[in-house]
Formats: C-alpha cells, sequence, structure tokens
C-alpha cells in the first residue's frame, strides 16, 4: 500500500508543480469516523476537536509533497493561535518509529495522529497523500484538498478564513 500511495503522491506532485488543484467543496455531511491514537499512545476520534474547525491531513513521512507542506501548516497554526481551529495531521500506514525522525527535525505544535494500520485512511477513502479534509465545528465535511499547498496563503487561507468566525465575533 505504500508503494503505492508513494507513486500516486510523486505523480500528483509532479503533475500539480507543487501546488494543489483547487479544494473541492462538499455538501455539508457528517465526517467518516476517526479513530487513532497520538504519538504517546491516547487514543483520539473527532469529537475531542468538536466545536473547531478542523483540517484533517493525511501524510506520509515518506511523501515529498506532504512533508512539503508541513512548515506552512505550522505558519498556519500560529497565524491563527486563539482562534477556534485545529490542525490535526494524521499518519498513513506508519507508526510511531516510521514518523519519529522526520519529527525531531522539524519541530510542529500540531497533535500528529497515527494510522498504523491504514484503517482510517481506507475509512476516509483517500487514495493519494497528502489529502486534506477541512471540517466545520459540527464535524462536517465542507472541502477536501487531494495534493499539496501553502496553508498560510492563498486560496488555502481563504477558505479556512470562511469557515471561522470572524475575529472578535461571538462563537454560538
Amino acid at each position: 500500500m505504500k508503494r503505492l500511495l508513494m507513486t500516486l503522491a510523486m505523480s500528483l506532485f509532479l503533475t500539480a508543480g507543487g501546488h494543489a488543484a483547487k479544494f473541492e467543496a462538499r455538501a455539508a455531511t457528517p465526517a467518516p469516523e476517526l479513530k487513532a491514537r497520538d504519538l504517546s499512545g491516547t487514543p483520539k476520534t473527532l469529537a475531542d476537536y468538536r466545536g473547531k474547525v478542523v483540517l484533517l491531513n493525511f501524510w506520509a513521512s515518506w511523501c515529498p509533497p506532504c512533508l512539503h507542506e508541513m512548515p506552512s501548516m505550522e505558519r498556519l497554526r500560529v497565524k491563527m493561535a486563539g482562534r477556534p481551529l485545529e490542525i490535526v495531521a494524521l499518519a498513513s500506514a506508519e507508526s510511531v518509529e516510521d514518523v519519529k525522525p522526520f519529527l525531531s527535525k522539524m519541530k510542529l505544535g500540531f497533535p500528529i495522529l497515527l494510522d498504523p494500520d491504514g484503517s482510517n485512511t481506507k475509512r476516509w477513502k483517500v487514495f493519494a497523500l497528502p489529502t486534506t479534509f477541512l471540517l466545520d465545528a459540527e464535524g462536517r465535511v465542507r472541502y477536501v484538498l487531494t495534493g499539496s499547498t501553502e496553508w498560510d496563503e492563498g486560496e488555502a487561507l481563504r477558505v479556512i478564513e470562511s469557515m471561522l468566525p470572524k475575529p472578535g465575533a461571538q462563537v454560538k
């Protein structure tokens, strides 16, 4: 499965020149189940992030486009501090031993979850890496992006901003 995902990720990266295609808007549909563990082994589900817009990124440590976009996800996290946005990166079909070497080089302040058997990747119908789902505060899928992007600028930032309440606005 890793070889297939790597081939798809590389072809997407080369075709898109390192930048993703447009965001695919979705009708607000409930997100599939997510059951994963963080790096310390604590179980996590989407309910842990309810009430926030969630950027759920499926990635792998061997995927160049995935690694390319990680710094922009961290910049987005810093830029959006105090806003109801949670960035969650799910390492697809990888163990903690697979991702630790990468994470020791790049300090990330957002949760990294593990999907060692690929069950979440299959359930969410992820066929290429990276694939990112943007969920609204009620846990519904609103946008999907296959491929990498710069998350802290351009279309990606505009889409995320459109899902968030304006700074200082009352959150319901």
